[in-house]
């Protein structure tokens, strides 16, 4: 059966990792010491060797006969870790196993000696995943791991891991293995599969690759078949020729439109993605750039994908100002390929924009008209009136006092009913105490023979059996058992430990009565 190059090369000792010496040379250290820490946290982007190194560190803290801190591979614990046989080295994907019982079954699991190795390692990938229980859970053991036990964590994305895990672990962040080394590896894998790779097509595919060793890998395999070169690399994973884009890039920098959508249409028919056609101008976008705001060591961070000749011309037609906006409208345009429902049209707007961007400039609000002040006219003066006879004043009828208006009386406010707390109870909290609590904790305090618990005024009472029970419920032990009833109760629950409660001995008591029923 055919298995792909990423698995088949696979590194089989520390020293063929490609590019994380800053990280192979430790992990060799601690093995040659045999000084190996109890937690381990990878991190990095994907396919930079996180699982990789977990499984190689696995096989050399258990190796037999370790070769220079690199497991021998040969002996029969290194061979039994590789193909399974030893269920003493367990790996785990927390993404579909992120629930607080797969973390439990591997916690209770965890304190029994290993059988066949000299080690018990757990290596969980994706860890970022596990739901915030499972995390409380495996933390539990990860403060006090038995002495054979090992944790191996590995995650892409460090900031959703808890502070917590995170101070108990050592930290390795593996770095994106540079394009050379990619290519190299390339080149070594091609020779041992025979198959002919150009060194045009080894640097391309090392560019795309974006520091993921594995990603280049799986381009090779997807490329295999025939001569690999140029031609075959951009014709297998659906990119155009630098040259085409070049073009593209000078008919919008020229502000011609019609040659940018004819450029646009010909990829298209010839089957290139638009995004990838998109994702080709951002590059070429950003190398001018360099050029041009970094003029003397900018070429080491450009794509080296593109002609100089091309450059200095592209350059040429370009300000600063004008590069960053295209880039603007180019990331934006590939952000919005898969909300549209056409993605030729989106990416041709895209091209209309950034080679006529006055066309698409929101139009100005037009200025309010003055508005002209009519002077006011002037009013007519009053016709005089006819002079009539005076008539003797009348007296003032007498005006009545108002009657003042009684208060209105004002409704008082309605009480809002205060909210009764959650009941609580001892066996709620014990429910809760199970989620939270270490195993052997909380078989102590959820054994009836131990303690008992009521709840009497507001106070959670627990009553001991003798006062060793009751010195085993020291500070810690009482602040879990009140944060569990304050969740239960949704406030804060004060907790009490006093001797067993006295129950009525009334054992005979019934027998008693039995007896004066006959006499």
């Amino acid at each position: 059966m055919y298995q792909a190059l990423y698995r088949k090369y696979r590194p089989k000792t520390f020293d063929e990792v490609v590019g994380q010496e800053h990280i192979t040379d430790i992990l060799r250290k601690q093995v040659l010491t045999d000084r190996p820490s109890h937690a381990y946290l990878f991190t990095g982007t994907r396919g930079t060797g996180k699982t990789t190194c977990a499984k190689l560190l696995s096989r050399a803290v258990n190796c037999l006969n370790p070769v220079g801190g690199n497991p021998c591979g040969e002996c029969q614990i290194c061979r039994g870790i590789e193909n399974g046989s030893i269920l003493d080295v367990t790996e785990m994907d927390a993404a579909s196993n992120n629930g607080v019982d797969d973390v439990r079954a591997i916690r209770d699991e965890a304190v029994y000696a290993p059988v066949a190795a000299k080690r018990r390692v757990y290596i969980i990938d994706e860890v970022h995943m596990l739901s915030k229980p499972a995390f409380n859970a495996l933390l539990k053991i990860m403060e006090e791991p038995p002495e054979h036990l090992i944790f191996i964590l590995a995650t892409t994305e460090l900031y959703k891991v808890p502070a917590t895990i995170l101070s108990r672990c050592q930290r390795y962040s593996f770095r994106r293995v540079p394009a050379p080394l990619i290519r190299d590896r390339l080149m070594q894998v091609a020779a041992a599969e025979g198959m002919e790779l150009t060194e045009d097509a080894a640097g391309l595919l090392s560019r795309l690759a974006d520091g993921a060793l594995r990603d280049a890998l799986s381009l090779l395999d997807q490329c295999a078949g025939a001569k690999i070169d140029r031609e075959r690399v951009l014709s297998a994973i659906g990119l155009a020729e630098n040259d085409e884009i070049c073009r593209m890039m000078d008919a919008v920098l020229s502000g011609d439109g019609e040659a940018a959508l004819n450029g646009l249409d010909g990829l298209y028919r010839g089957g290139k993605d638009v995004s990838a056609v998109l994702n080709q101008l951002s590059a070429l976008c950003r190398d001018i750039l360099l050029g041009r705001v970094a003029p003397r060591n900018g070429v080491s961070l450009m794509n080296g994908g593109f002609s100089e000749e091309y450059l200095h011309r592209l350059a040429d037609l370009a300000d600063t100002e004008t590069l960053l906006r295209d880039l603007d409208i180019l990331q934006s345009a590939s952000a919005q390929l898969d909300k549209s429902s056409d993605r030729k049209l989106c990416a041709e707007l895209c091209l209309l924009r950034m080679a006529n961007p006055a066309a698409f400039a929101a139009p100005a609000a037009p200025a309010p008209r003055p508005v002209k002040q009519e002077e006011p006219k002037k009013a007519a003066a009053p016709a005089p009136e006819p002079k009539k006879a005076l008539e003797p004043e009348k007296p003032a009828a007498p005006v009545k006092p108002e009657k003042t208006p009684e208060p209105v009386p004002v409704p008082e406010p309605v009480k809002a009913p205060q909210s009764a707390a959650a009941p609580v109870s001892w066996e709620a909290v014990l429910r809760k105490l199970e989620e939270t609590m270490f195993i052997a904790d909380y078989m102590l305090v959820s054994n009836p023979d131990n303690l008992s618990g009521e709840m009497k005024d507001g106070t959670l009472i627990l009553y001991t059996k003798n006062e060793t029970i009751k010195g085993l419920l020291d500070t810690r032990r009482l602040e879990e058992i009140r944060s569990a009833a304050a969740a239960v109760a949704g406030g804060n629950v004060p907790v009490k430990a006093e001797p067993w409660k006295a129950q009525p001995d009334d054992r005979f008591a019934a027998l008693d009565a039995l007896m004066d029923r006959f006499k």
